[in-house]
């Protein structure tokens, strides 16, 4: 990598990591519906002229239904969920969970597409399960907080989320293959918010969210979401997708620090011991680590 390529794939970990912070602190006041909503509408605010300038407009135009659906799979719904898991689980927690996504993709890649798995990849899968199971062990209280969301249920909804990347990422490998990556992110934003638009009607906050509440929003929309996804879209052009997807390695560890940072929230042994579990689990899965070093996939 260039220096250039390894301060993008910083900024992204740094951007993606935030994300749940911004989650926490925009869903407490906003509700997990209306912060999805507008955190997909503000992204595709954003790359939707940058879309056009690009003059990408007719490619999204082409594949606007697969499109749309790679959107609901891979945006409104996960956005959704972790709105839900934000109101009881912390932002570190809920970034370890989201490390699992690729470990989904392997696996919904091999059940549903029959993709070979080869004997490291299984293992991989194993050792991510067991480290979710790690996590969740002597945390899933089902009693629910102020916010009527039990632990349990906000890891239930981690979950959930993760297996909707993991089921979007096929979607896109399979049936996006052509399109431009801007109009498949531009567009995908779009399908989602408009997925979202009645419910985000229906569920809107009764009292006006603090100018605090709107600070986060915009952040996570714009920031965190549109500009992360041109970071991401470039370092794939620069680097290819192998690389680019070693941010997952990244996200666990800012998120935590932002965490701890804004928050307070300080990661417990459990946490740390369960996050190198997962990604030891992620890297044997999509093949990032492989035994012996450099030998075949």
């Amino acid at each position: 990598m260039r220096p250039r390529d390894i301060v993008d794939l910083l900024l992204l970990g740094a951007l993606w990591g935030a994300s749940f912070l911004f989650m926490r602190l925009g869903a407490q006041e906003f509700g997990p519906v209306a912060l999805a909503f507008l955190r997909v509408a503000g992204a595709s605010a954003m790359l939707l002229p940058w879309l056009l300038w690009r003059g990408e407009g007719a490619a999204l135009a082409r594949a606007w239904r697969p499109v749309a659906l790679v959107g609901l799979v891979n945006s409104s719904g996960p956005f959704l969920l972790f709105g839900v898991a934000s109101l009881a689980l912390s932002a570190g927690l809920m970034a370890i969970f989201n490390a699992t996504a690729p470990l989904w993709a392997a696996f919904i890649g091999w059940l549903v597409w029959r993709e070979r798995l080869a004997g490291l990849r299984v293992l991989g899968l194993a050792v991510g399960l067991v480290g979710v199971v790690g996590l969740s062990w002597g945390k899933a209280d089902f009693r629910a907080g102020a916010s009527g969301i039990s632990p349990a249920l906000g890891m239930a909804a981690c979950v959930g989320a993760t297996l909707l990347y993991g089921l979007g990422a096929n979607l896109a490998r399979t049936r996006l293959q052509g399109v431009p990556p801007m109009a498949v992110a531009a567009g995908s934003q779009l399908g989602a918010a408009l997925t979202l638009l009645v419910p985000a009607w229906i569920y809107w906050p009764a009292v006006m969210p603090s100018a605090a509440a709107w600070g986060a929003v915009a952040l996570l929309a714009l920031a965190c979401t549109g500009l992360a996804y041109v970071l991401y879209f470039r370092l794939i052009a620069h680097v290819g997708a192998t690389r680019a997807i070693s941010v997952t390695f990244l996200i666990p560890a800012f998120a935590m620090a932002w965490g701890w940072l804004v928050l307070g929230e300080l990661p417990t042994a459990v946490m740390l011991s369960g996050c190198a579990v997962v990604l030891l689990g992620t890297a044997l899965a999509t093949g990032l680590l492989r035994w012996p070093l450099g030998s075949r996939p």
